[in-house]
């Protein structure tokens, strides 16, 4: 689904939006323990494009020892960090510095920084922001690696004589889909968010590649389903009761059914399977 420096890019940007702080950089881990500061906005001098920073070294080494986030406000100053990179950081002028680090699953995958050119506290509405960027970052990173492993399970499943049946593989596949559409909708990333929707509709055409689709004969024209009722469907065609779908969905399950009789209703249906083999069948579901 892309790096975790992509991601970062994308938490660096709208950090600096949401508060406006002069500079805004961060870098995801380059080895482990140490990461690369490769996404900077506000920057004059760039002495810290690609500055390489340890685990437990200055700020943001602290931060991803701790876990935590971290922050002083006169950087040269301050007793708590040590200073192995006073110089990048003098020739930036920064003095007030929050680092938050980007933690999936106990695991630091990268730092968020926001700093001062003056020696202020950085205000606790500030602070709180960098730490929600970074929760929101976790999340996305977290949902992508579901969907990296979601992926690799149908990359990965045997073919040829002997791998298993047609209809497992299928089954496997139909799963598969209807994970990554669920997991697109927790992605705040809107380019992360295409790719998956973009992946789950490669698989969903994947039996029309090349001949017609597993469940029937050359597909009809595409009905006009949105991206919630495909999203129940796709629940629904892997066996999902309504209350299934809604909890997979966060949806209640009133919702997921005024859905379904919405996608039945467009695609001339008179039952969840027939609305799942019409779906099938144009190319909507694999």
């Amino acid at each position: 689904m892309g790096d975790d420096a992509g991601a970062v890019r994308t938490a660096v940007l709208s950090l600096q939006r949401a508060t406006g702080l002069p500079m805004v950089f961060g870098g995801a881990l380059n080895g482990r323990d140490r990461l690369r500061i490769t996404e900077l906005v506000g920057g004059t001098t760039g002495s810290l494009d690609g500055l390489v920073v340890r685990r437990n070294s200055g700020l943001g080494g602290k931060a991803m020892a701790l876990g935590r986030p971290v922050w002083v406000s006169d950087y040269p100053r301050a007793s708590t960090i040590s200073h192995d990179y006073d110089a990048p950081v003098a020739d930036e002028g920064l003095l007030s510095i929050v680092a938050v680090p980007i933690v999936v699953r106990r695991h630091v995958r990268g730092v968020l920084y926001g700093a001062l050119r003056e020696p202020l506290s950085l205000a606790d509405r500030v602070v709180a922001m960098a730490v929600q960027a970074a929760r929101d970052l976790e999340q996305d990173l977290a949902v992508r690696d579901e969907a990296d492993q979601a992926l690799a399970r149908v990359q990965g499943a045997p073919q040829g004589p002997g791998a298993g049946s047609a209809s497992a593989r299928w089954e496997e596949v139909r799963a598969v889909h209807a994970e990554l559409r669920g997991l697109a909708d927790q992605i705040t990333d809107p380019g992360v968010r295409a790719r998956l929707l973009e992946a789950s509709s490669r698989l969903a055409t994947a039996g029309l590649d090349g001949g017609p689709a597993p469940d029937g004969d050359a597909p009809p024209a595409r009905p006009a389903l949105s991206p919630r009722e495909l999203d129940v469907l796709a629940y629904v065609a892997i066996g999902c009761t309504n209350a299934q779908a809604a909890r997979q969905l966060g949806l209640l399950p009133g919702t997921v059914k005024s859905y379904l009789r919405s996608a039945m209703r467009k695609l001339n249906s008179h039952t969840r399977m027939e609305a799942v083999n019409e779906a099938r069948r144009a190319g909507l579901l694999p």
